[in-house]
């Protein structure tokens, strides 16, 4: 990851968390970056490796959005993570970590923003059927409206409730409330049918994850 593309993440998380956020950004060994906030700061500085119990560490070890209470024997301070690793066709390459002196409540906002031709319309939450990955742009599907999102998905990802929102694919992250039926599908994955009929592929990378996160 260039320092480019650190840049550009930083700009946009900017615009998502309040200031007691500190950010840190790593590839899959050590950290790139690290903005620490005046609430809570776990001392990291470039070029420190990732240490196990954190955040990212969790994040790049299960390849899913990690919302963690870390204890302080990790980084001598407790602290509220939310990680979340990056990955380009289908590899892990990082991860981006919020970090915060408690659970935050509430968390950013229930809206979503999509563009529909020159417009721009906010989407609730919960009124969001799936997102999938579009030319570098993640597409937002309700029963009612769709259109595209500037944040990829992996990034967006950080923002979504995980209650609610569960990642299926590399391509795609599902509300759970708009499953309509889970199928069996072949090399044990899933195929499941939402409630606008869409009908949208559990891969086998997501499978065991998506059985344990829905209890079957």
């Amino acid at each position: 990851m260039d320092p480019r593309q650190i840049e550009e993440i930083m700009e946009v998380i900017k615009e998502f968390f309040p200031e007691n956020t500190s950010i840190a950004i790593s590839d899959t060994n050590e950290y790139l970056y690290y903005q620490p906030s005046k609430k809570v700061d776990l001392k990291i500085k470039p070029g420190d490796p990732i240490k196990e119990g954190s955040a990212a560490y969790k994040a790049l070890t299960y390849g899913q959005k990690i919302n963690s209470y870390i204890e302080s024997d990790v980084f001598g301070v407790p602290y509220y993570g939310m990680s979340i690793p990056l990955i380009e066709e289908g590899e892990t390459k990082g991860a981006i970590t919020a970090i915060f002196p408690q659970k935050p409540s509430p968390f950013l906002t229930n809206y979503i923003t999509v563009k529909i031709d020159d417009c721009w319309y906010p989407i609730k939450h919960n009124q969001v059927i799936y997102l999938e990955t579009q030319l570098r742009k993640t597409f937002v599907k309700t029963m009612h409206r769709e259109g595209y999102h500037r944040l990829n998905l992996s990034d967006l990802e950080l923002f979504l409730a995980p209650d609610s929102f569960i990642r299926c694919h590399r391509s795609y992250i599902v509300n759970i409330d708009y499953i309509e039926e889970i199928q069996p599908d072949s090399h044990s994955t899933f195929l499941l049918i939402m409630k606008d009929g869409t009908r949208i592929p559990v891969s086998q990378r997501y499978a065991s994850y998506f059985r344990r996160s829905l209890g079957f």
